[in-house]
This record gives C-alpha cells, sequence and structure tokens, in this order.
C-alpha cells in the first residue's frame, strides 16, 4: 500500500516506495510551489495522467545525466556551430532561457507520433508555472525566424538540475536546447541533471541510472548551495 497524503502530509521515506510500478512511494497533495520543492529536495517527483490522482514516485536505480559526460555527436556539433555563428551576425537563430516557459511546456504537453498521451496536464502545466515564477523552474528555448522551435524544462535548487522534458518542431533543436543548458548548468557548478527513469534516448546523451541511494547522496550536497539566480545562455564554442 502506498500513503494517501493530504495537504499539510509529508512524503513518507523514499525508502516505503513500492518496487511494482516501480519507484510508487504516494498519492495525494497539491502541486503548490512549496509541495513541489519539498519533494524535489528528497528525490521525488510527480508523474501522473489527466483522470489520476496526484501520484509521486522515487526511482531506484535513479537516471541522472553528469554535465560532464553529456555526448555531442558530430552532426549536432555542426549545428551547433552554426547556430552559434547565426546567433551573433544575422540572428535567425536564438537561443533563449525563460523568455516563454509556458509556451515550452505546453509545446512538451502536445500530442507526439506513436504516443498515447501526455502526463503534462493542466495541473502540471499552472504548478511548474508557479516554481518558474517562484525563480526555481526555467526553460532553454531555440528559436528560428522569430518562432519557438523545440526546447527544455526543469527545475533547479541549489546546483542540483531536475530535466522535465523536452520537444522539437525541426530536426535537433530539442538536443540544442539541451547542449546550451548542460553547458550552462556545468559552468555554475552543477554536475548532476536529474533524468528520473532511464530511456534509450537519454541514455544515447550520456545518462545513466545509479543506485537512489547515491543519488540521495550528492542530491543533499547539492540543494544546499546557492542559487542560480541570472539564467542566459553561454557561447559554447569561441566566437568566430
Amino acid at each position: 500500500m502506498i500513503s494517501w497524503l493530504d495537504v499539510d502530509s509529508p512524503f513518507p521515506d523514499v525508502s516505503k516506495a513500492l518496487t511494482e510500478p516501480a519507484g510508487l512511494l504516494a498519492a495525494g497533495a497539491d502541486l503548490s510551489p512549496q509541495r513541489l520543492l519539498n519533494a524535489y529536495r528528497h528525490g521525488i517527483f510527480p508523474w501522473f495522467s489527466e483522470g489520476q490522482p496526484i501520484l509521486w514516485w522515487s526511482t531506484d536505480p535513479r537516471m541522472v545525466l553528469h554535465t560532464d559526460r553529456f555526448i555531442i555527436s558530430d552532426s549536432l556539433k555542426k549545428t551547433l556551430r552554426k547556430i552559434e555563428r547565426s546567433r551573433h551576425t544575422d540572428a535567425r537563430w536564438e537561443v533563449r532561457f525563460d523568455s516563454a516557459f509556458r509556451e515550452v511546456m505546453r509545446a512538451c504537453a502536445a500530442p507526439r507520433k506513436d504516443d498515447a498521451g501526455t502526463w503534462i496536464s493542466k495541473d502540471i502545466v499552472d504548478g511548474y508555472c508557479g516554481l518558474h515564477r517562484a525563480g526555481y523552474a526555467h526553460s532553454s528555448e531555440v528559436w528560428l525566424d522569430g518562432k519557438l522551435v523545440g526546447g527544455a524544462y526543469g527545475v533547479s535548487i541549489g546546483q542540483m538540475f531536475y530535466g522535465e522534458s523536452m520537444f522539437a518542431r525541426v530536426s535537433d533543436a530539442s538536443k540544442v536546447a539541451l547542449a546550451y543548458l548542460v553547458h550552462f548548468l556545468r559552468q555554475h557548478g552543477v554536475q548532476m541533471i536529474d533524468c528520473q527513469q532511464e530511456t534509450p534516448h537519454l541514455a544515447s546523451l550520456g545518462a545513466a541510472p545509479i543506485p537512489r541511494k547515491e543519488f540521495l547522496k550528492h542530491l543533499e550536497q547539492a540543494i544546499d548551495a546557492p542559487q542560480i539566480t541570472f539564467w542566459h545562455p553561454l557561447d559554447l564554442f569561441a566566437k568566430p
């Protein structure tokens, strides 16, 4: 059995998470900024479908991406160099942080090919927009000719970043958004991005599973670091 949470109920210890379905810890409560921050600080995240109660998870093992192990393929590197040149010349391509957070979330929630649905409901969007207004949720955005074509978003606490979702409307746009985000985070001392669950796509980018105990040990130190306050994309390569 899992715990049912009221608005004021504390989370149970993550060691009580079920093995089947793997990582399910509790249900209920709300998606207020305070609840979400408390969850992330304890290695817990919400994940549920429309019509379900709020479900809280703590997976073991935990999929993470070390920022110094992010894999940039040769083809992606070419794309990044083209975008980097454009950012300093004709500006057809732009990379921005936090200029369209809600739009990025809505794009991530849009139906995808061979996908039965989305877990990013209106309640999730509203909850994370509350975190964004509080300075804890951020988006990395790729713009082409003034249109949003790719992006990623997640939650930042201290020197810990929790990746949530990505989208692309043109080839590699989500990977470009992630590349700029990873570079920025690494320059600000963030060593690890929480990816929550293992997928082949994340593995292709350099992410790998680690035991939950190891993840929580890193979390304890990372979340107590000073908060990043000024978010802006940094150059990936030397200017031409």
